[in-house]
């Protein structure tokens, strides 16, 4: 019974995280964050609270890119992401933003065979445990992902994105940071008008199902406008999707802003 009480009580915790009332930008998630003309930093400086990076496992080094990955001329995941975040970590005693509530996850989208490219990434992210023991950064796995079974033998600093809509066991729950899906596998919405309301309830079905086990949602492949970040918010989808990394942090700027005001009205 204590158990279950205890399950329960976290459960209840994350559900509150997993469901935001207000949205900014720490609910901004930078899609192929690597492909911006300023990797890294203008995700950062909007406050983004998800940077992606996709890497791939060459001669014994993680090289950030989308399909291919030249070593050399694409850089590396250390320099690109590692050592700036270390950066700021150190720069604010030890959290990744001068707000040290604001957290920071960076999600791992694994392009090269996921069991010896995530035992590199554990390698690396070890030689930087400002990072690995930073309460407020959480490192994702994505993409090309070890067996879910397995799951549980990598180190606390390791967490995964699980596909929403998979059913898990309690223990590969532990440790799913946030549940994630194509856009297009569930919706043919192009982000003008409104959803389809056979398409707005699946989704909305799938979403409470989500929160229901408290984890977070994210969908990828999702039409990336403001009307359609208006519908994904109603939605309560957790991480906004975006290649726009400019317009949408201005938008929840905004957003905020105005959600600050009307709450003083």
């Amino acid at each position: 019974m204590k158990k279950l009480l205890l399950s329960l009580v976290g459960c209840y915790t994350l559900m509150a995280v997993a469901q935001p009332t207000v949205y900014t930008t720490a609910n901004a998630h930078s899609h192929n964050d690597y492909e911006k003309p300023v990797p890294f930093r203008a995700a950062y400086n909007e406050g983004f609270g998800s940077v992606e990076a996709d890497l791939h496992l060459i001669n014994d080094t993680l090289w950030v890119a989308h399909d291919s990955a030249t070593p050399g001329v694409s850089p590396s995941f250390e320099q690109l992401y590692l050592q700036p975040l270390n950066q700021e970590v150190n720069l604010h005693k030890g959290f990744p933003y001068v707000d040290h509530n604001k957290s920071l996850q960076l999600l791992i989208d694994l392009k090269t065979d996921g069991v010896p490219t995530l035992a590199k990434v554990v390698a690396v992210l070890q030689r930087y445990p400002a990072l690995t023991n930073c309460t407020q950064i959480r490192f994702v796995i994505s993409g090309s992902r070890p067996d879910p079974a397995a799951w549980n033998q990598y180190p606390a600093f390791i967490w995964f994105d699980g596909n929403l809509g998979e059913s898990y066991t309690p223990a590969t729950l532990s440790k799913i940071a946030l549940l994630s899906a194509s856009f297009t596998k569930h919706s043919t919405w192009n982000g003008k008008g409104r959803l389809i309301a056979k398409e707005q309830d699946s989704l909305q079905k799938l979403i409470a199902g989500a929160h229901a086990l408290g984890k977070p949602v994210r969908f990828w492949a999702s039409p990336d406008n403001t009307n359609a970040w208006y519908q994904l918010m109603k939605l309560k989808v957790d991480y906004l999707n975006t290649d726009r990394t400019r317009e949408l942090g201005a938008f929840l700027k905004k957003l905020q802003k105005n959600s600050y005001r009307n709450d003083k009205a």
